[in-house]
């Protein structure tokens, strides 16, 4: 009952963030550079069709009027129809929004791996040559931005090793054929429908911008891990693990990696929300069919519906992930307590 209770204070909380949210994409997206309606009018549109154009938009509006009629449509769940797919924004986003959070899970899959070990092991030896250089590789890999990252990737293993698959989506579709969509990660449906060769080329097309985009979190996981683990390891628990006799693995991995857990699942909720917003530039250096292509393509044309319900959407998986990071560290810590 304690729990439920939480979650409805959290929900109740986030409502001023999440209209904050509707209020302010709604004035930006306006103030986007561009015209839809010449750019749904086509480049060999007089003034007189565009202006035809606007009005069939309702762009010739009131822009108070336009924003009742945003506010009445997501009242009702309709998030508009984007002006350069032709189809409902809330369509577009959630048939893109699987190959993100795929491509978002495998970079945090791949942070964490690498992260977690690299910071346990410079907090085994704090100072030593072994610290110092775990800090260095993992500032150099965030030191770069992710695109720049990500081309140099394509250009080393695809271009010149030719050891990498094209960039060129999810799956080589000249060779396979897409498998039906169940889950819409392409990892699983491909398992699902028993196609293991699909499921090796949609692994090989995941190896790289994963790697890319997780080379980013790399730092902020590595560094909260290291902090994490040193001060559990300096703790008075630990000491008396220590005089108990008990064996150094099993205070490492037992004893302080067990308590160090709750600043890395605190950390872990806005390295995801951060990977699936900055997944943007990734997704299209690499042709990946995400949101964050989608919104990219969405800013370019001007399309106002598409770029709202982008940000909106965003800033409702920011809530969600936030509030069951904040439920998971209660679980970890029965002391954590999100009652405020």
């Amino acid at each position: 009952m304690t729990m439920l209770i939480t979650i409805l204070r959290r929900l109740l909380s986030a409502i001023p963030s999440v209209l904050g949210v509707i209020v302010v994409t709604f004035l930006l997206a306006r103030a986007l550079p561009g015209d839809p309606a010449a750019f749904y009018a086509g480049a060999s549109a007089t003034p007189e069709s565009i202006a035809e154009v606007r009005s069939q938009l309702g762009l010739d509006r009131p822009l108070l009027l336009q924003f009742a009629d945003y506010v009445g449509d997501l009242l009702h769940g309709d998030l508009g129809h984007s002006v350069s797919s032709g189809q409902a924004v809330l369509s577009d986003l959630l048939t893109r929004l699987p190959a993100s959070v795929e491509l978002t899970l495998a970079a945090l899959v791949f942070a964490l791996v690498v992260g977690m070990p690299l910071g346990v092991w410079a907090a085994t030896r704090p100072g030593s040559f072994v610290d110092h250089a775990c800090r260095l590789l993992v500032t150099l890999g965030a030191a770069f931005p992710t695109f720049f990252t990500a081309l140099v990737f394509v250009y080393a293993f695809y271009y010149r090793l030719d050891i990498a698959p094209e960039p060129l989506g999810r799956l080589n579709e000249i060779y396979f054929v897409a498998p039906p969509q169940v889950t819409g990660f392409m990892l699983i449906d491909t398992l699902l429908a028993g196609d293991m060769e699909a499921f090796r080329s949609a692994f090989g097309h995941l190896v790289l911008p994963s790697i890319s985009l997780g080379l980013f979190a790399l730092a902020p996981i590595a560094r909260v891990t290291r902090a994490a683990m040193l001060e559990a390891l300096g703790s008075d628990y630990c000491r008396t693990a220590r005089a108990m006799g008990l064996s150094g693995r099993h205070i490492l991995f037992t004893t302080a990696l067990r308590n160090a857990t709750l600043p890395i699942l605190n950390v872990l909720g806005m390295v995801f929300s951060f990977l699936l917003g900055a997944n943007v530039l990734i997704e299209k250096v690499f042709a990946w069919p995400g949101i964050g292509a989608y919104a990219v393509n969405a800013v370019i044309s001007s399309d106002y519906a598409a770029v709202q319900g982008f940000v909106l959407m965003m800033a409702l998986l920011f809530i969600f992930l936030n509030l069951v990071v904040d439920l998971m560290a209660s679980i970890a810590d029965p002391r954590v307590r999100y009652d405020v």
